[in-house]
């Protein structure tokens, strides 16, 4: 095996590949057709959005294995550790598994360029046609026509919103973000589409692929109050839910993942009991993840303006008794200024930090957008642990902490605050996670 360790592989794949994004297809699919291809029995569902592609995943993985069906999911990015980014029946794979994988396309490779994602996603794609699972849940990394998770069909696609981010390789409105979106698309194969006022460009590709649509808001939908939902599907109504860790935009991305089942097989739905089962289960580390306490946390992947929209909608409808804080961090070519724009009525006090990551951007560049955003109250840290403790000792009584923005944001404020779920002897502890024969 070429590396030894998970992190020598990683840290090579980050060398591999003069730019870290470089849409298209064509590299990745010279090097696909060298590796194990998925069974004709492995239905697939592809998931993009701007937002949401995550939950919807997580909810798809829950309910799929409370169904008995096995299912393998690739996802990105991740929170703690990169094994979180594939996952069989919701556990992360082994570090041996991973490394096998990236053996097996670093064969296949035979000196062709890859990106750091590319080599992960084909790497994802082997793992999944070696374990051969009845479902296999792809999470587009970015826009959809381009991203290399699109090199498979997918039995069902799932557009969760269309928003501003990504520009610079989308395109600058959502007609040309919907219109990458939906090269996800096959023809005579299901749309599920959680946005509620799409782009036309969407609508116009499945008309010309001749794909049916299933909208939400037309052809299903959700209701939730009082600790419960209820999903109103194109066939199956089922009332009663948990809402469980649900909040806000997450019903409808739930929604969306039990479309989608709907589509894939009618039958699946008709057992309520297992669907109401795989939603207990479900958990969405840093997506509207609310840690109770005095004070109380808010934690969110909020990135982009439209993301920034949902949590303020959230917090302006679950107010608190004292004053809202922000622990806030962006990485530097994000839409800093359009978040805060979207979500500064509700924040009381803000305190930014740099992040480390290569394209974060310092406290000091992050603090001056924030200040050009319309911000008064504002502090900056020297680091996120610095700006968790800052938030803390300022909190009184009755105040709330939100951290969001991005992931280089959120998993050090978990960490800080003991929420650091995964454990590597949790990966493979299940028997079939491994590598097989």
């Amino acid at each position: 095996m070429k590396f030894k360790n998970l992190d020598s592989w990683l840290h090579w794949q980050e060398t591999l590949y003069p730019r870290a994004i470089e849409l298209g297809l064509g590299r990745p699919r010279q090097v696909y057709r060298r590796l194990p291809q998925l069974a004709e029995s492995t239905a697939v569902i592809t998931v993009a959005g701007t937002n949401g592609k995550g939950s919807t995943v997580a909810v798809l993985e829950c309910v799929l294995a409370a169904l008995g069906l096995r299912v393998v999911s690739f996802t990105s990015p991740h929170l703690f550790r990169y094994n979180e980014r594939i996952r069989i029946d919701g556990v992360p794979v082994a570090d041996q598994v991973l490394m096998a994988a990236f053996e097996d396309v670093e064969k296949a490779r035979q000196g062709g360029g890859l990106t750091y994602f590319e080599f992960g996603a084909l790497a994802a794609l082997t793992i999944i046609a070696r374990h051969q699972p009845d479902v296999a849940v792809l999470e587009v990394g970015m826009g959809g026509r381009l991203d290399a998770v699109n090199l498979i069909d997918a039995d069902i696609a799932v557009i969760t919103s269309i928003g501003l981010d990504h520009q610079a390789w989308l395109g600058p409105d959502r007609e040309a973000i919907g219109r990458e979106k939906a090269g996800i698309l096959r023809a005579g194969r299901p749309l599920v589409l959680g946005d509620r006022e799409p782009p036309a460009t969407v609508l116009a590709r499945a008309e010309e692929l001749g794909t049916p649509v299933l909208r939400l808001g037309r052809d299903f939908d959700y209701a939730a109050g009082d600790g419960e939902w209820s999903f109103n599907g194109s066939r199956h109504h089922l009332p009663g839910l948990s809402a469980g860790l649900l909040a806000g935009p997450l019903f409808g991305n739930a929604s969306c993942a039990l479309e989608s089942l709907e589509q894939l097989d009618h039958r699946l739905l008709q057992r309520g009991d297992a669907v109401a089962s795989g939603l207990s289960r479900l958990r969405i580390p840093g997506r509207l993840q609310i840690v109770p306490g005095d004070p109380e946390w808010v934690i969110d992947l909020a990135h982009n303006p439209d993301g920034a929209r949902e949590l303020a909608k959230f917090l302006r409808e679950r107010p608190a008794d004292g004053r809202t804080m922000a622990v806030f961090g962006m990485l530097a070519d994000k839409d800093i200024g359009g978040v805060v724009t979207e979500i500064r009525d509700q924040i009381d006090h803000w305190i930014v930090a740099g992040l480390e990551d290569g394209r974060g951007a310092t406290s000091a560049e992050t603090a001056a957008q924030v200040a050009a955003a319309g911000v008064g109250g504002l502090e900056q840290a020297g680091s996120i642990a610095e700006a968790v403790q800052i938030a803390r000792a300022a909190s009184r009584s009755g105040d709330r902490i939100v951290a969001f923005g991005s992931f280089h944001l959120v998993a050090p404020v978990m960490e800080c605050l003991g929420l650091y779920y995964y454990a590597s002897e949790h990966a493979g502890n299940d028997p079939e996670n491994s590598s097989p024969s």
